[in-house]
């Protein structure tokens, strides 16, 4: 008898949401942004080195999420000390007008499945586009992981001019990568 009067109580605990836990606090050592381009239709990788990333994510109130994302482009590991060199020149990055790129979203919004879409302006070069980058959202113990992808078309930025900016050489189009491992914003995790 006693356990019939308990049944609705503990139905209704399974029927409360979990705590929601922010998560705010981005790993540098074990994020990354890359890159892959085409040159001469070979595919070519890289990396970025050092950036710098704010995040406020709670996957329960995902419309509240914010990023600030600024990358140091003379970071770049393009695969060869040449092309390091090459990328930070006046034809491409030009990172001694422009050091950094940056962005900040201005909305996030769900797509379903732990799929969202983060939207907003990105300056690089002296040039600003807004970009959509879709993202997947998954915990992993107490930390949680943001992997996303998105297409970024060079010579909207400017970048590449002279001979590079032909793109039958390197194409046009730059699909940057993104994984940022984060920590719950305060300790405990819960808000």
């Amino acid at each position: 008898m006693r356990a019939r009067r308990l049944l609705p109580l503990a139905l209704l605990g399974l029927a409360l949401p979990a705590a929601a836990v922010e998560y705010g606090k981005v790993l540098p050592e074990k994020s990354q942004i890359t890159f892959t381009s085409r040159q001469m239709g070979v595919p070519v990788s890289g990396k970025f080195g050092r950036f710098a990333a704010q995040v406020a994510f709670d996957p329960a109130r995902p419309e509240a999420g914010k990023a600030t994302i600024e990358i140091e482009l003379a970071s770049i590991d393009a695969g060869s000390a040449e092309a390091d060199e090459e990328v930070v020149g006046k034809n491409w990055f030009q990172t001694k007008a422009f050091p950094s790129a940056r962005f900040v979203s201005t909305s996030v919004k769900p797509l379903g499945g732990g799929r969202y879409e983060v939207r907003g302006p990105l300056t690089l070069r002296g040039h600003t586009q807004d970009v959509t980058a879709p993202f997947a959202f998954k915990t992993d113990g107490q930390l949680a992981v943001l992997d996303g992808t998105f297409v970024l078309k060079r010579l909207d930025f400017g970048v590449g001019q002279g001979a590079w900016g032909d793109t039958d050489t390197v194409a046009n189009e730059v699909q940057v990568g993104f994984r940022f491992v984060v920590a719950p914003a305060s300790p405990g995790g819960a808000k």
